[in-house]
C-alpha cells in the first residue's frame, strides 16, 4: 500500500508541474573541496555559514558521491548522468568530449529554460557543442579577491546577471562553479585572516608538522570564499522574490587537492558534500542516509522540472527521496555506490608514448568500502621519474616525495605515492581515513569477496569495458591537456 500511495503522490505532483510553474534550477559547485570541511558536516576548521544555514532549512546527505574522483570525469557524470564507465572518451581526465552524449542543462534549454553557467562549468577538456555542457557562459563581471590565488570571477555577480536577462516567464536552469578551493594558493593566507595551527584537523594519512597544518589551513580559506558566494546567490534569489520556486542543490566535484585525496578513491576523494533546499517541498531539517552517486543528479533535475529523464540517462532519480518528508534511509536500495576511475593526468607511458590509465573500481557501502587495482604494477599517483603527474602541487606533496626510506615518516610518503596492493577494503565505520586494509585479513574474506562480485555483476550489467575485458580502449584515447614529452619528463604542450 505504502509504493502505491509514494508513486500516487509523485505523479500528482508531477501532473500539477505541467499547469503550474515549473521550479527553477540553482545547481552549485565547488571545486575540491572536501565533505568534512563544511560545518554541516562535523568540521570546525572555518565557519561555512551559508552552506551551514541552507543544510539547517533543507535536506542534509550524509552518502553522497561523485563516482569518478577528478574534475572532468565527476562533471561528465554529473551532465549526462551516466556512469564514468560508460562515457568512452569522457571517463578521462582532458578528454575530448564525445558529441553523442547528451547533457541536462541543454536539454532545458531547449525545452524553453533560460540556462547559464558561471566559472567552473565542465572540463578540462574539449567538447563538440557550442556552449560548455554546463550552459552558456556568464563570465562578465569580475572583482578583486582577497588573495591573489583566488579566481578574480564575481561568481555570485554573473549569477545576478544571469537572473536579470531572464525572460519573465521562462523559468531558470544554472550552474555555478567556483575555482575555489582549487590550487595553487598564497601561502600562509591562513596567517593573514587570524587562523592557528591547532585548527587544522589532520588526517590520519598524514605526519602531524607545520607544513601539513599550514597547507590544510591555506585550503579551508578558499572554502570559505565558496561559501561567501553561496550566500550571495541565495540573496540574490530573494532579492528578486525567486527563492520560494528554485531547487538549490550544493556540492562539489570531489576532496581537496592534497595526496591521497584528489584523484584517488579512497573515501576523502569519493565521498562529497550535498545539500538540497527547496522550499516547501523539501521538508527542513532532514538528514538522508540514502546513497546517491553523481549519474542520479541529472535523472533527478529532469524530473523535478516534469521531464523524463533522457533515454541516454543511467543513473536513478533521488526526487523521492528529496521529497519524502521522512530522515534516515528512504530508499532501502540505496545501500551503496559504484565507483571508479581510469586515466586522470599523464605521467605513466608505454614505450611508444601511450599514456596509461590507472584502473581502479570500487563499491562502498555504509560500513565498507572495497578497492579493486586492476593494474597494481603501475604507480597510482603517477611515475616517480615524472613526478607524481597525478597529485597536485603542494607543500605537502613537496614534503611527502622528499622523504627517503628510513625517514620517521617515510610510511606516509608510501600511503600517497606507494604502490598499492591488488585488492583494499576498509571499514569505513570505523576508519574513516582508509589506512587499516582488511583485504588479507581471513576474518573479512567473505566480505571481501561478496563485495566483489556484487560490483563486478553491476558493472558487467552497465556495460563496463574494463570489466568486460576492453579496458585498454581508456589508454588510446587522446588527452587534450598539457603533455608529458617522456624522453626529458617536460611538458611539452
Amino acid at each position: 500500500m505504502k509504493p502505491l500511495l509514494v508513486s500516487l503522490f509523485l505523479f500528482t505532483f508531477h501532473f500539477s508541474l505541467f499547469s503550474a510553474e515549473r521550479p527553477n534550477i540553482l545547481f552549485i559547485i565547488a571545486d575540491d573541496a572536501s565533505m568534512r570541511t563544511f560545518g554541516a558536516y562535523g568540521g570546525t576548521t572555518i565557519e561555512t555559514p551559508a552552506f551551514d544555514r541552507l543544510a539547517e532549512q533543507g535536506a542534509i546527505f550524509n552518502n553522497a558521491y561523485n563516482c569518478n574522483p577528478k574534475c572532468a570525469p565527476a562533471r561528465a557524470c554529473l551532465v549526462t548522468g551516466r556512469f564514468s564507465w560508460q562515457l568512452k572518451e569522457a571517463t578521462n581526465h582532458w578528454p575530448d568530449f564525445p558529441a553523442e552524449f547528451k547533457f541536462y542543462p541543454h536539454l532545458l534549454m531547449e525545452k524553453g529554460f533560460h540556462v547559464g553557467h558561471t566559472g567552473k562549468g565542465w572540463g578540462p577538456g574539449t567538447y563538440a557543442t557550442e556552449h560548455n555542457p554546463a550552459g552558456p557562459a556568464y563570465k562578465k563581471l569580475k572583482l578583486k579577491p582577497p588573495f591573489k590565488s583566488m579566481s578574480n570571477d564575481d561568481y555570485a555577480g554573473n549569477f545576478e546577471l544571469f537572473l536579470d536577462q531572464k525572460p519573465s516567464d521562462a523559468p531558470f536552469c544554472f550552474w555555478l562553479g567556483t575555482y575555489e578551493p582549487h590550487r595553487a594558493y598564497e601561502k600562509d593566507q591562513w596567517k593573514k585572516v587570524g587562523m592557528k595551527l591547532e585548527d587544522a584537523v589532520v588526517p590520519a594519512f598524514y605526519p602531524d608538522n607545520e607544513i601539513v597544518r599550514g597547507d590544510l589551513l591555506d585550503y579551508a580559506n578558499e572554502v570559505k570564499w565558496f561559501d561567501l558566494h553561496i550566500g550571495r546567490a541565495v540573496k540574490a534569489l530573494e532579492d528578486r522574490g525567486l527563492l520560494e520556486n528554485t531547487l538549490i542543490l550544493i556540492t562539489s566535484d570531489h576532496g581537496m587537492p592534497f595526496p591521497r585525496i584528489k584523484g584517488q578513491l579512497y573515501d576523502e576523494g569519493v565521498h562529497v558534500p550535498l545539500i538540497a533546499y527547496w522550499k516547501g517541498v523539501i521538508k527542513p531539517g532532514r538528514v538522508i542516509e540514502d546513497f546517491v552517486n553523481f549519474p542520479d543528479f541529472a535523472p533527478t533535475i529532469m524530473e523535478a522540472v516534469g521531464y523524463e529523464p533522457h533515454e541516454q540517462m543511467t543513473g536513478k532519480s533521488f526526487l523521492d527521496v528529496l521529497m519524502s518528508p521522512k530522515s534516515g534511509q528512504i530508499d532501502k536500495s540505496r545501500d551503496h555506490v559504484l565507483l571508479g576511475k581510469e586515466r586522470h593526468d599523464t605521467g605513466r607511458a608505454t614505450k611508444d608514448g601511450i599514456n596509461l590509465s590507472y584502473p581502479v573500481r570500487a563499491i562502498r557501502t555504509k560500513e565498507f568500502l572495497y578497492v579493486h587495482n586492476i593494474k597494481p604494477n603501475l604507480w597510482p599517483a603517477g611515475n616517480p621519474e615524472y613526478g607524481y603527474r597525478n597529485v597536485d602541487g603542494s607543500p605537502i606533496k613537496t614534503y611527502l616525495t622528499e622523504l627517503k626510506p628510513g625517514d620517521a615518516d617515510y610510511k606516509y610518503y608510501e600511503q600517497s605515492f606507494g604502490k598499492r596492493p591488488e585488492e583494499e577494503l576498509y571499514q569505513v565505520s570505523k576508519d574513516p581515513d582508509c589506512v587499516n586494509n582488511l583485504a588479507d585479513n581471513p576474518e573479512y574474506k567473505r566480505i571481501k569477496q561478496r563485495l566483489r562480485k556484487q560490483m563486478e555483476k553491476e558493472l558487467t550489467d552497465q556495460g563496463d569495458p574494463r570489466t568486460l575485458g576492453n579496458g585498454d580502449i581508456f589508454d588510446e584515447y587522446p588527452y587534450t591537456g598539457k603533455q608529458l614529452d617522456y624522453t626529458t619528463g617536460k611538458i611539452v604542450q
